[in-house]
């Protein structure tokens, strides 16, 4: 009976005193010594069974935890949430106050908190300890686990000033350090600490040891990772380089293969300048060796990498445009001059660098190469790409300004061996026009003199070279003839309206100078016999319009008025009646009106209504209405001197004629 009772209290877990009660109650009620003795001696045996117990509950919890630390291990994702966990766990296994871990500094030698549980000090937790000083000092240095149960009297350990300081102002009392060892190596040390007087037990040491050990593994394993991973990043980026290159060269082997096909193919400048945009991507633009834009995208040039605005150069110098708002980028103001000429020396300059370097040069987001022969430029590559660009890249947009000088050269020398000839043909045409086979030869190059031509002759006012390349390559263009004689260019071209060609030529000439050019025309003419009459009268043309203060414009003799009359071979008088006349003869005509009639009397009488209308004995009013109906045809500017003088003039020869 008496086993049974004992055996109950165990079952229910009951506490120590509650094994003292069955004793108790048998001495209150009398029992015997020999009762008595049997209880006591029950109780004792329940007592250690309890005991033996509890201890096992403990070992199993603290296999549970290093089972669950083993488990944290092996799914290792985050180092400091296992470290965090493991000194948890030693400080609820330990029933300390606090616990905490320290590693070793290889770079200063010494170690620091790396992970605190249960402090509440910020100076403890900012802690460094020097090798062999404090406990944990010594922990570190002798690689041996090592406990005092009062901290403050142990002097089997060296004190220092700033670590008793931290453990005073944390409240420790009691502590338990175990060395982290990877091999014979301490890479720092797991403590347990109260902050009361506490001896730890073997066991305890044991314990703390057991996680110190898995704290140590989890720190290896930790760091192997990262090893691996950088490893890995180092293998993926190599892999990365190597994929890029490869594929920098094929695309440098197909640009280059793409831009030799071209040239075999007769491909031109703008195919070379599409390969690149195509590969390379952004866009380009091919300059000249004058830095004008001759192929690609000339809105690159439009603002360059500083910001600056629009790529242009001042009214009197090289590469004017012609036209309203010629050469601005919209909302740009006419007069800002300043910045966009800035854009133009930054593009030159780097395209300096590129020729002298024979590599292409970055400026902001423009990449430049050009390719220089002889010392002298002859051709820039001006690419726009905002993102990188590799030196593979680089290295094709080098090669594409190779190719490109190549097809430049090319093309200027059958341009110039193709306007020699040309050239000569035009000369005999004005010189010897009786020369026999003139029509054939016109015929090889692709000149039919049966059909109409005009010939333009030019004025340039310097700039001899390149003015005698502009017109050979328009009469290549345009099927027709060009000639540099003296200090003038003739061309002659397809065509029945003298006036039309001579202005387009004009300004375009001009654009292409950068200063005035100035073209007079004559013609139309058909077959040999008559080119060298019409050169004369282009001349004379260019000539008035020089004299008149027009130059840089282009005329023919039907443009210039009654001067025309003077200066035409064909004295063409007709003609300058219809241009002065025209509408108001067709009108009287149509309508049997005097309107000729009036405006002969009008500026006979200088211009008074009152007299015209005695003259022509008509009443003012009618007069008035005739003169507005005569402004109608002829335009609001009739009266202006210089127009009424040549339609007085026509007025004269239309009476004269009949």
């Amino acid at each position: 009976m008496s086993t049974r009772v004992f055996l109950e209290l165990l079952a229910r877990e009951a506490s120590a005193v509650e094994f003292e009660g069955p004793v108790l109650a048998a001495r209150t009620g009398g029992a015997g010594a020999e009762t008595l003795a049997e209880l006591e001696e029950a109780k004792l045996a329940a007592l250690k069974v309890r005991a033996l117990l509890r201890r096992r509950a403990k070992r199993e919890a603290e296999l549970s935890a290093l089972f669950d630390t083993a488990g944290d291990l092996a799914g290792l994702r985050d180092l400091d949430a296992v470290l965090e966990a493991i000194v948890h766990r030693a400080r609820q296994l330990l029933g300390t106050d606090a616990a905490y871990m320290t590693l070793h500094d290889p770079e200063r030698g010494d170690t620091w908190m790396r992970v605190t549980d249960g402090s509440v000090s910020a100076k403890f937790r900012a802690l460094r300890l020097a090798m062999g000083a404090g406990l944990g000092g010594l922990v570190a240095q002798t690689a041996t686990p090592y406990s005092t149960a009062d901290y403050f009297a142990d002097e089997r350990f060296r004190h220092k000033t700033d670590i008793d300081d931290a453990v005073l102002e944390e409240g420790l009392v009691a502590i338990l350090g175990v060395p982290l060892k990877l091999g014979a190596r301490v890479i720092g040390v797991l403590f347990a600490a109260n902050r009361s007087v506490r001896p730890f037990t073997q066991d305890e040491v044991v314990l703390l040891g057991s996680l110190a050990a898995h704290a140590a593994v989890a720190i290896d394993n930790a760091r192997l990772l990262q090893e691996t991973r950088n490893a890995l990043e180092e293998l993926s980026e190599a892999n990365r380089q190597v994929n890029a290159h490869s594929q920098a060269v094929e695309r440098a082997a197909l640009a280059h293969d793409r831009m030799t096909g071209l040239v075999l193919r007769g491909g031109g400048v703008e195919d070379v300048a599409a390969v690149v945009t195509e590969v390379l991507g952004g866009s380009l633009t091919v300059l000249d060796d004058a830095g004008h834009p001759i192929a690609g995208d000339a809105g690159v040039l439009e603002e360059d990498a500083l910001g600056e605005a629009v790529f242009d150069r001042p009214a009197s110098g090289p590469g004017t445009e012609t036209g309203p708002g010629a050469g601005r980028r919209p909302g740009s103001k006419p007069g800002a001059r300043r910045g966009t000429r800035k854009a133009a020396d930054v593009i030159a300059d780097a395209a300096r660098s590129s020729r002298a370097l024979g590599r292409t040069v970055r400026q902001g987001d423009l990449l430049v190469a050009s390719v220089d022969v002889g010392a002298e430029p002859l051709c820039t590559l001006v690419l726009r790409n905002g993102g990188q660009v590799s030196d593979a890249d680089q290295r094709i947009l080098e090669r594409a300004a190779l190719v490109t000088a190549l097809l430049l050269l090319f093309r200027r020398t059958v341009a110039e061996a193709e306007g020699r000839v040309r050239g000569e043909l035009l000369d005999d045409l004005i010189s010897r026009p009786a020369l026999d086979g003139l029509a054939d030869r016109a015929r090889r190059v692709g000149v039919n003199l049966d059909h109409d031509h005009v010939v333009v002759v030019v004025r340039h006012g310097g700039g001899r070279e390149r003015a005698a390349f502009w017109a050979s390559s328009q009469a290549t263009l345009h099927h027709g003839l060009a000639a540099q004689r003296g200090d003038e260019v003739v061309l002659l071209l397809p065509g029945d309206r003298p006036g039309p060609l001579a202005k387009r030529v004009a300004a375009e000439l001009s654009a292409s100078l950068g200063h005035p050019a100035t073209a007079g025309a004559g013609g139309p003419v058909r077959g040999t016999a008559e080119v060298a009459a019409a050169h004369r009268e282009a001349q004379r043309c260019a000539d008035a319009l020089v004299a008149l203060g027009r130059a840089g414009e282009g005329a023919g003799a039907r443009e210039l008025g009654f001067v025309g009359l003077l200066v035409g071979e064909g004295r063409d008088i007709g003609a300058f009646l219809a241009s002065a006349l025209g509408p108001v003869i067709d009108y009287d005509a149509r309508r049997g009106t005097a309107l000729i009639q009036t405006l002969t009397a009008y500026f006979g009488t200088g211009g008074s209504l009152s007299r015209t209308s005695e003259t022509l004995h008509i009443h003012v009013n009618t007069v008035t209405q005739r003169l507005d109906r005569i402004g109608q045809l002829l335009g609001d500017d009739w009266q202006a001197p210089e127009r009424a003088l040549e339609i007085q003039l026509a007025l004269r020869l239309h009476r004269l004629s009949g």
